[in-house]
């Protein structure tokens, strides 16, 4: 199979540009939140306890990789910025850097999960199911290194127009982890059952077949030849600065946002399996309606830092409003499909009735804040792409402590029910979308932009 690269570096303000860059990620995006529905199908199929487990055990995972999504957005602000500038010479460096800094976050974070993070959590955690749960993170999180250079080769990809490219990954990376799904968790094919931890495993091998594959499409592009990527990894100051400045406020931010949802799994332990059970499926809803988000938000970053690079702040705002739209028409239509048919969603899972009930009216209040989650996921990533990510930070910050403190009230205080409980993601992303829109329309960016 021959794959031909994009040599084009420079974005344009336009609907066709937008769809050229975003549908592609959408397509990158939904295959992995495939891959985690596939997970939890199978580990609901084991055992509702197991499906209840994969929720608290998913979200603390979660917290590490979406710190390397921040260093990975971070560096897509840094590549796309030098390539609107056309100076594609440092894109190698930029890459190279960002390599060595993903391999010691990421050796960070394994050493903190097995020998710091089960005195943290054991207080909070259900005493049957703690061990358990160790015992599977201990496994998932080796998966990280390859998770973060997969990331860091897509946000390549994406920053070199090249967004076309990002499926081969992807798709291996999913078909890999179903695969071995399927053999590992109840051990099929003559493979040991292993279970539970059978899809730690598994998702482990699949990143880091996904990890292999996209390093390999940059060399088949051309990419690599073309920008002499990964041939020098000598220590580059001023590269590696710019990428700590930029992706430091970004990896806080999303650590810190992720957590707040691992304290709302872990207030759910007392709520029962059931409850437990329900909340992790609504992780399927925001990843499989949320594939539109991401990859919009995705290439307002990258667009909005191409347009500045290439000198057209003036473009700027105009570029966000058009990007939203898209995503609020693609966001509706898939939150529409999941409430005209939320029973054949939850009957997936294979756990009755009650289930099906309980968790037809979370959708319900989730789906509201997924609209708003459209809107202020591309005002929130038009902020990353001017560079200011402190401002991201601080964003991130305010409404996150109205988030918890509604999520206070409503599960310990006045616990009303699981929807009412779920309702907090409005309120966050309502703030979040007040904050980063009037940030933008302030224009004190444009005082920073260099």
């Amino acid at each position: 199979m021959e794959i031909t690269a994009n040599e084009n570096l420079k974005v344009q303000v336009s609907h066709k540009q937008i769809l050229t860059i975003a549908l592609p990620i959408t397509l990158a995006v939904l295959i992995p939140q495939i891959n985690m529905l596939t997970n939890n199908i199978f580990l609901g199929r084991l055992s509702e306890e197991a499906l209840g487990n994969a929720g608290i055990t998913g979200v603390y995972y979660l917290i590490f990789a979406v710190a390397g999504s921040g260093l990975s957005n971070a560096m897509q602000t840094v590549f796309s910025k030098y390539a609107g500038k056309s100076e594609a010479e440092k894109l190698t460096v930029i890459l190279s850097q960002g390599v060595r800094i993903s391999l010691m976050l990421s050796f960070a974070a394994i050493v903190f999960t097995w020998f710091i993070a089960p005195f943290i959590m054991q207080p909070f955690s259900d005493p049957d199911a703690f061990h358990k749960e160790m015992e599977f993170l201990k496994i998932r999180i080796w998966g990280l290194p390859f998770l973060i250079l997969f990331q860091l080769g897509n946000a390549f990809l994406i920053s070199s127009l090249n967004s076309k490219l990002l499926m081969t990954g992807f798709l291996f990376e999913a078909m890999t982890n179903i695969l071995l799904d399927y053999v590992l968790i109840f051990g099929n094919w003559g493979f040991p059952a292993l279970g539970f931890n059978g899809a730690a495993v598994a998702s482990v091998l699949a990143e880091c077949t996904g990890m292999l594959v996209v390093f390999m499409v940059l060399m088949k592009s051309g990419l690599k030849k073309r920008y002499r990527l990964l041939a020098d990894f000598k220590y580059h100051s001023l590269l590696s600065k710019e990428i700590i400045r930029v992706s430091l406020p970004l990896v806080f931010q999303y650590v810190v946002s992720v957590t707040t949802w691992l304290v709302f799994f872990i207030l759910l332990e007392s709520r029962g399996q059931t409850a437990k059970a329900v909340s992790n499926t609504m992780r399927n809803v925001f990843g499989m309606s949320g594939v539109f988000i991401w990859a919009f938000a995705s290439a307002c970053n990258n667009m909005v830092s191409n347009i500045i690079g290439q000198g057209k702040q003036t473009e700027v705002l105009k570029l966000v409003r058009m990007i939203m739209m898209w995503s609020m028409l693609f966001t509706a239509i898939m939150v529409i499909t999941l409430n005209v048919f939320p029973h054949l969603f939850f009957s997936l899972f294979g756990q009755g009735e009650h289930f099906v009930q309980e968790g037809t009216s979370v959708i319900r209040m989730v789906s509201l804040g997924m609209i708003f989650m459209s809107m202020a996921n591309v005002w929130l990533n038009a902020v990353t792409g001017t560079g200011r990510t402190r401002v991201n930070l601080l964003i991130e910050i305010v409404a996150i402590i109205l988030y918890m403190v509604y999520t206070w009230y409503f599960m310990k205080v006045n616990y009303i029910s699981l929807a009412v409980a779920w309702s907090n993601e409005f309120i966050y992303w309502l703030s979040v979308l007040g904050m980063s829109y009037w940030y933008m329309r302030s224009g004190k960016w444009k005082q920073s932009v260099t």
